[in-house]
C-alpha cells in the first residue's frame, strides 16, 4: 500500500497502461482484460489488474499534467515494482498532416514544464521513449497495417493559454502535437531504470480546430490500447 494507491503487494502487473482520465482506466479493463479486479479508488483515480491473451496487465489513472502523473509513476515504480510504464492518452495536433484520431508515437517529448529545471541546472534533458517498447509498438502498426506517426511531442503545464497561435513555434520546428504527461513519464522511466512509452490518439486540432467529444476521449481509442498490449511481454 502506497500513500496515493491501496493495493496491496503483488496486485498491480509489472506493466500498467496509464491513461489520464481514470474512467478511461475502467473502460480499458472492462473492454480488453479478462478477470479483470479493482485494486484502487483513492481520490477516485481507478486502478485495475487482469489479463490480455494470458498474460498480466494493469491500468492505472494518473490525472492531468506531470505533476499528478509523477506522483502515481512514483508509487508504480517504487512500491510496486512496475517495469514498463506505457501511457495512453490525448493530444492536440500541430500539424497539417496530423489529423483527427491519429497516433502518435512520442519518441522524444520537449515541454514548458519547470520539472526538470531543479534537477538540470542551466542545462537541458531530453526525455525520450524507451527503444525496445517504441520498436514493439511500431512493429505491430507496421504488420497491422495501422498508420502511425512519430517523433517529437510537446508536453505542457498549460491547457489554456494566453496566446492561442503560440504552437506555431512548436509546429516549425517539427513537434507534432501537445499533450501534458510524456516529459515527466520519460524522464521518471529514466531515473529509476524502468521502461516508459507514450502513446497518442489525436483527440482535436489547433490547425484544423476539429475536436473529437468527450465519450469518444474516454472510450473509443480502440486501436491505441490495441498498440500498448502489443508490447506485453
Amino acid at each position: 500500500m502506497s500513500i496515493h494507491i491501496e493495493a496491496k503487494k503483488g496486485d498491480i502487473a509489472a506493466t500498467v497502461l496509464l491513461p489520464g482520465d481514470p474512467m478511461r482506466a475502467k473502460w480499458i479493463a472492462e473492454t480488453f482484460f479478462e478477470n479483470s479486479k479493482q485494486y484502487n479508488d483513492v481520490r477516485g483515480m481507478l486502478g485495475y489488474t487482469g489479463t490480455y491473451k494470458g498474460k498480466r496487465i494493469s491500468t492505472q489513472g494518473t490525472g492531468m499534467g506531470i505533476p499528478s502523473t509523477l506522483i502515481y509513476c512514483h508509487e508504480l515504480i517504487n512500491n510496486y515494482g512496475v517495469k514498463n510504464l506505457i501511457r495512453v492518452g490525448s493530444a492536440g495536433s500541430y500539424q497539417k498532416h496530423v489529423n483527427i484520431r491519429d497516433i502518435v508515437i512520442a519518441m522524444s517529448a520537449s515541454s514548458t514544464s519547470g520539472i526538470n529545471n531543479s534537477r538540470f541546472i542551466n542545462a537541458d534533458y531530453a526525455p525520450t521513449a524507451n527503444f525496445e517498447l517504441f520498436m514493439k509498438a511500431a512493429a505491430y502498426s507496421k504488420a497491422n497495417n495501422i498508420p502511425i506517426k512519430a517523433g517529437n511531442v510537446l508536453s505542457s503545464d498549460e491547457f489554456y493559454e494566453d496566446e492561442f497561435d503560440s504552437y506555431k513555434k512548436w509546429a516549425d520546428f517539427g513537434v507534432l502535437c501537445v499533450e501534458m504527461e510524456t516529459a515527466g513519464l520519460y524522464t521518471i522511466a529514466a531515473k529509476h531504470n524502468v521502461k516508459a512509452l507514450s502513446l497518442l490518439t489525436i483527440s482535436d486540432s489547433l490547425v484544423t480546430k476539429e475536436a473529437t467529444s468527450a465519450d469518444e476521449r474516454e472510450s473509443t481509442f480502440n486501436t491505441m490500447i490495441e498498440i500498448a498490449l502489443s508490447t506485453l511481454d
